[in-house]
């Protein structure tokens, strides 16, 4: 497509400082808040998943929820995509096909971590159809992602983040510009990844050791999130970390989220040839879990396996189509 064909298909778009019409496509734990943020701020948001449930939900929320990506794509001047990893992403842009699902002279907010190749290959493919694509990885869970205090790492050329501004300051308390390419964002958020993933996994050997030694953990955990110890995910994560000890903590991150993603870790490390011990064995904690049946249990309970409590007996199933799950 010529430079002149393309600024042809992008003279209809919305005023500047306005979202226009808004597709979320996935509807899960990340697009669900944030297509009800996006509604709840005067966005017109249209929606889709797969799980009926999960468009009810939207449709409460002032979300107009459809049936397809591409009629949730259809009218849309931006399309934020909230899916699992890059397969899915392909998928819902393009649904098997060489032409992408969405519109021309829209731009597509990619707030998933799928790592920055998969993120530039599907800027390439979609600029050549005369779609914008910004990276726009985010970060902070489903409770800040409902209320707009997300951390957003932006990748994208000036023009295209302009246009994605009204969706990312609604869903954003810090909306860091890290590079003018799709991928910039997948690179800062990898690294994100690798301290969140470390942190987890030595939240859940900290609570292991406190109750093998005998230790209320729940008084370890409160006490220690007050001093030098304390994080984010020994705060956010702990509380669920004891409650996985003895039951199942609702699913808030599942751990074969974090086997993507300390996969990604992994493979940025070996590509700029960075040793990367500790993330390496912090990913092996993951991969046990998941192998053990619990990848689609939230990630506290990678505790069961240090602390040697039962792992729940029903596998994983492979990771479905973005037609079965977004």
């Amino acid at each position: 497509m010529t430079a002149d064909q393309t600024a042809e298909l992008r003279q209809a778009e919305p005023e500047p400082g306005t979202a226009g019409v808004v597709a979320v496509i996935g509807l899960g734990a990340m697009g669900l808040p944030m297509a009800l943020r996006l509604a709840a701020d005067g966005a017109a948001v249209t929606g889709f998943d797969p799980v009926a449930e999960r468009r009810d939900t939207a449709t409460a929320g002032g979300v107009t929820a459809v049936g397809s990506v591409a009629e949730a794509a259809r009218d849309a001047d931006i399309v934020v995509l909230s899916v699992r990893d890059g397969a899915q992403a392909e998928q819902a842009l393009f649904d098997g096909g060489e032409t992408p699902v969405v519109r021309p002279g829209s731009v597509v907010v990619l707030t998933s971590t799928v790592g920055a190749p998969a993120a530039r290959a599907l800027a390439q493919r979609l600029g050549e159809h005369g779609v914008a694509l910004v990276d726009a990885p985010v970060s902070g869970g489903p409770r800040r992602a409902g209320e707009g205090d997300l951390l957003i790492l932006v990748g994208g050329a000036a023009a295209d983040v302009d246009r994605a501004r009204p969706v990312l300051d609604a869903l954003a308390s810090t909306l860091t510009v890290v590079g003018a390419r799709p991928g910039d964002g997948q690179l800062v958020k990898v690294i994100n990844q690798l301290l969140a993933g470390v942190h987890i996994a030595a939240a859940a050997e900290a609570v292991a050791l406190a109750s093998a030694a005998g230790l209320d953990p729940s008084l370890v955990v409160d006490t220690l999130s007050a001093g030098a110890a304390g994080s984010f995910m020994l705060a956010d994560r702990g509380p669920r970390i004891v409650e996985a000890l003895t039951g199942d903590p609702e699913v808030r991150s599942r751990v074969d989220i974090f086997v993507k993603d300390m996969g990604l870790v992994g493979q940025l490390a070996a590509e700029h040839h960075v040793p990367a011990p500790v993330s390496a064995a912090s990913a092996q904690l993951y991969l046990l879990a998941e192998r053990a049946g619990g990848g689609a249990d939230d990630d506290s309970t990678i505790v069961r396996l240090l602390a040697g409590r039962s792992v729940p007996t029903s596998a994983t199933s492979p990771s479905p189509s973005v037609k079965e799950r977004a």
